[in-house]
This record gives C-alpha cells, sequence and structure tokens, in this order.
C-alpha cells in the first residue's frame, strides 16, 4: 500500500488527510476504494475472533465418566499387545479411514467424524490417588491439599477450590434468564464422599450448580422452578419489588455483601421463574418420541438429550455424570472394572454410552448447536494395560483392570475442534503417551479456553492468594 507522510488533518467528514492519501494511493494499484474497504473489514474481522478457537464455544456439555472406564476396551484397542493386555474385544473401523475403536462402540464409529479422539491423558498422581482425588483434579484443575492412605478426600468445603462449572457461572452468566451451570442425574461419589470436587467452594453457594439429582427417564419434580400454587405472578412481583426496596434502603447491608449477592441472586432467581424458560428446557416431553429413543430410554440418554437441550436454551456449562457410585459394582452400573471387566462393558455400560454419545454429537451436528458447543466425555483416569494386577491397593479379579491414570482417553468435539482426528498417541499397550501427552488439567484448560476465558487469569483462592484459574495450557492444536 502507498502510504503518504505528513502530518495527520482531519477532513469534513471526519477522515484523516492520511486514510484520504492512501485511499488514493491504493486505487493507483487497481484497489478500489469498496475493494479496499472490504479488505479492512475482513481485517477487522479476523483481528475480533482472536486467537483459534478462543471464545469459540457459547457452552459446554461435559460428560463425566466417573469410575473410570477402560480406554483400551472403549477408545485405544491394542489387537496386536499379548492376550494379557489386549482382552477380549476386537477392533472396528469407523468413518474415518485409518482409525479404529473397540467393537464395544458401533455407534460412536459411525459418529467420529464429528470429534476428536486424545489418546494421551496422562499424569503421574502422587501416592495412591484414587477416584475423589482424581476427580477433584479433573474438575477443579488443582490437586486435592489432603489425601488420605487409601487415597480418598475429606468431604467437600468451603474451601475447596471452585469446581469448573461453578467458575464459568461466575465468568460466563448467561446473557438470558437461565441457569447458568447443570449437573445430574447424581452428585459425584466415591463410598461416603459425596460432592467433592462439585461445588462452589470458596466462590461460595451462589455460584453452586443446579443439582437435578433425579433421573431424567423417569417424570422430573421441579417445583423450585415453578410459581407456587398459592403464589400468582402478580404476588410474586410485588414481593420482589418489596425486597428490593428493602435492600436498597439498607446502606450498610450494601457494604457488607458482594456485588453479586443479595439483591442480583433473588433478581435472577426470580427471572427464572417467572420466564419459565428453565422449566420447559427440562419438559423431555416435548421431543419426538423417535429422538428419545435415539438417545436411549435410559438414565444417562435421556441426561445426555436434557444436556443438548439445556445448551440450546443458554445455560453455559451441563456436567452429565455417569450415574453410578464412582466405585459402584460394575456388573450393575459402575465403569470400576476391578473383576468382570468384560462382560460388563459388553451388555451394560458401552452400549449405553455408545448409543447416548452418538446420538448428542449427531443431534447438535445437525441443529447447527455443535459449531457453538464444546462436547467433553472422559473419566478421572483410565484402566491398567494389564489385566489382574493391583495400581490402586486395590485386590482386582484375573479378568479385572485396575485404575490407571498414566495413560487413558478423552473425546472432544464441537466449537471448532478439528473433526476425525486424533491427537496424542499412547504406546503398543496402551500404558503411556509417546506423543503430545495431556494433563487432566490441560484438558480443562482448553474448556475455559474455548468459552473466551483466559485459563491463565488470577482468582483469589479461599486466603485471598493470587492463583491461577487453572494450571494447565489450553491445547490450541485441537481447533481447526
Amino acid at each position: 500500500m502507498l502510504v503518504i507522510p505528513g502530518k495527520l488533518g482531519r477532513l469534513c467528514d471526519g477522515t484523516t488527510r492520511g486514510e484520504f492519501m492512501r485511499v488514493g494511493g491504493a486505487a493507483l494499484f487497481g484497489m478500489s476504494l469498496p475493494e479496499l474497504l472490504e479488505l479492512e473489514s475482513a481485517r477487522a474481522a479476523d483481528a475480533a475472533k482472536g486467537p483459534k478457537g478462543f471464545g469459540g464455544a457459547k457452552s459446554v456439555i461435559l460428560l463425566f465418566l466417573q469410575g473410570g472406564p477402560s480406554h483400551l476396551d472403549i477408545w485405544d484397542p491394542k489387537p496386536d499387545a499379548p492376550t494379557n493386555v489386549r482382552g477380549e474385544f476386537k477392533p472396528i473401523k469407523t468413518k474415518v479411514p485409518g482409525l479404529w475403536v473397540s467393537e464395544t462402540m458401533p455407534m460412536l464409529a459411525q459418529a467420529l467424524d464429528r470429534a476428536t479422539l486424545i489418546r494421551s491423558m496422562s499424569y503421574t498422581p502422587e501416592g495412591l490417588f484414587n477416584h475423589t482425588a482424581a476427580i477433584y483434579q479433573m474438575l477443579t484443575g488443582y490437586p486435592p491439599d489432603k489425601v488420605s492412605p487409601s487415597g480418598q478426600l475429606e468431604p467437600p468445603s468451603p474451601r475447596d477450590f471452585p469446581t469448573a462449572g461453578s467458575q464459568v457461572a461466575r465468568l460466563r452468566p448467561p446473557s438470558l434468564p437461565m441457569l447458568p451451570f447443570v449437573e445430574m442425574p447424581r452428585p459425584l461419589q466415591e463410598s461416603n464422599v459425596i460432592g467433592k470436587g462439585g461445588a462452589a467452594g470458596f466462590l461460595g453457594k451462589a455460584y453452586d450448580p443446579y443439582r437435578l439429582y433425579q433421573d431424567p427417564n423417569k417424570p422430573l419434580q421441579l417445583d423450585d422452578l415453578a410459581l407456587r400454587s398459592d403464589m400468582s405472578q402478580q404476588r410474586l412481583e410485588g414481593r420482589f419489588e418489596l425486597l428490593r426496596g428493602i435492600n436498597g434502603s439498607m446502606k450498610e447491608l450494601e457494604k457488607a455483601v458482594s456485588p453479586t449477592a443479595v439483591d442480583e441472586y433473588y433478581a435472577k432467581a426470580y427471572d427464572l421463574v417467572l420466564s419459565g424458560k428453565a422449566r420447559k428446557a427440562f419438559d423431555l416431553d416435548a421431543e419426538p418420541a423417535a429422538v428419545r429413543e435415539r438417545y436411549g430410554r435410559t438414565t444417562f440418554g435421556q441426561g445426555a438429550l436434557l444436556a443438548r437441550r439445556l445448551v440450546e436454551a443458554g445455560t453455559r456449562l451441563v456436567q452429565l455424570n455417569w450415574p453410578a457410585v464412582a466405585n459402584g459394582n460394575p456388573e450393575v452400573d459402575a465403569w470400576d472394572t476391578h473383576a468382570a471387566n468384560f462382560g460388563p462393558l459388553k451388555n451394560l455400560h458401552c452400549p449405553v454410552l455408545d448409543r447416548s454419545l452418538s446420538a448428542l454429537l449427531e443431534d447438535l451436528d445437525a441443529r447447527g448447536l455443535l459449531a457453538e458447543t464444546l462436547v467433553v466425555a472422559v473419566g478421572e483416569f483410565g484402566r491398567s494395560p494389564r489385566l489382574g494386577v493391583s495400581t490402586s491397593g486395590n485386590t482386582n479379579a484375573p479378568d479385572g483392570r485396575d485404575h490407571w491414570p498414566y495413560c487413558y482417553t478423552a473425546l472432544v468435539a464441537g466449537a471448532g475442534v478439528k473433526r476425525g482426528e486424533v491427537y496424542g498417541k499412547s504406546d503398543a499397550t496402551g500404558s503411556a503417551p509417546t506423543e503430545n501427552p495431556v494433563h487432566p488439567t490441560d484438558l480443562l484448560a482448553t474448556a475455559y479456553y474455548a468459552l473466551g476465558i483466559d485459563p491463565a487469569m488470577e482468582v483469589l483462592n479461599d486466603l485471598k492468594q493470587p492463583r491461577p484459574l487453572v494450571k494447565g495450557q489450553p491445547l490450541v492444536k485441537l481447533f481447526g
């Protein structure tokens, strides 16, 4: 571009003399004024986009597979490994040339052209690192302060680091009256430790998730999102105006509470109830029967459908926990396959995950929602490559797999994530990454990054000490 030096002066229409001369110079090289303006507009649009993938997501759906599913038997089969590693399942082709998964996931195999598999999730725990400690790290981005000899933690505390959804609710609240963060259909749990890593911690209870601890495959009770039968809309409006007037006249109260407390908190609840938006989002009966069947008439399947409805209505983060105690019975509902690894995966757990996850990816894509929704499916760790060994102090049957944080798999999709890709690589037995190891905190940082939140931003912990939001680096190479 020809640049005419000299002092800037402004013409009557607000354009500087330098800008006017630069336009004229551009014309000397065959570029018209409309073409120049189009070029400048494109440059401005590129600059507004920011770094690749940053802010590409409006919402996140986290399918948290608490219990630790076996990566070798689902996402990362090793057919050439010894028998006591490869197990009973055979690999099958997917829709992506050269990409194979376990025969336990035939429907997902046809939907993987919409997602990326991260086969190099990995971390080395300090001491015995059982479910609760791993869950806490995965969802808060910080290792727990206290781990017992068994690897379990103390119950939730107001001093805990906030779970990711609570941080998102604070930093990216919905612009419309909608629940910012929903957790369902049951709490995080290992033995008698319930909810660790799943609360707002030192942010305060105002940022806790809306907890729908019900089976979405059954009629939902949503009394807290509806007007009571004895409370008309006019009466509720009157009560809210009265409350706002009282708060406004109590200057000492205003000084005592945080900027997001009392009045704003009640205002959000008021808007939620009156708008009816959240209540409508929970109405699965509004879905065609064929759609509900496609997701599967299971707790997890209907939960995945509900997650789609929630992000469609404006919820920022939906966390769908696997509906079982993390260290529960694998022959009933849990991923914790210290014994009987293959039968439950084949007959119970994988069919549910396969149907619901593939349906979610297909449905989001068909509705145009996958472009703005980040989907993450991951557990707190994988399972031991060798059968029958003890890696966590637990007893394992000859056909069981123990905890294995050193290498496992996550699925990510949407919000600009590359389609039909594999990120990272595991070794010949699925024991360790050989390319691009990904710490769980890196995956969490990526979710923040996709939502337009800087993972390195400073937050104050319970002692008012500055800390990064998460000790991890976003995986920018995931985004196309």
